[in-house]
């Protein structure tokens, strides 16, 4: 789904708001999130999951062209962890 789509699905559900307004909503809390995972906040959405930030150590990597070994600087990368609700919506399975 782009957010494109999101944004009409939820004008869509809430026919009393804006899609200007729903707009601006989904753009403040991806842009917080955002915001907070670069100073290396950890952001919990109860039900949803989790959004963080993990660094990958500096360590001598290897040129996949020529072999020869380079020097791989710290790396900094967001991950997201799924809810244990949301792993039992999406693993559902009919008994």
């Amino acid at each position: 789904m782009l957010k494109s789509e999101l944004i009409e699905r939820v004008t869509a559900e809430n026919p009393h708001l804006y899609q200007r307004d729903v707009e601006k909503i989904i753009n403040a809390i991806l842009d917080t999130i955002t915001t907070a995972q670069a100073q290396g906040d950890r952001i919990e959405l109860r039900g949803f999951g989790v959004f963080a930030v993990k660094t990958r150590e500096a360590r001598t990597g290897r040129n996949p062209r020529n072999g020869s070994k380079a020097q791989v600087s710290e790396k900094v990368f967001p991950t997201f962890k799924t809810s244990r609700d949301m792993h039992r919506r999406l693993n559902f399975a009919e008994d």
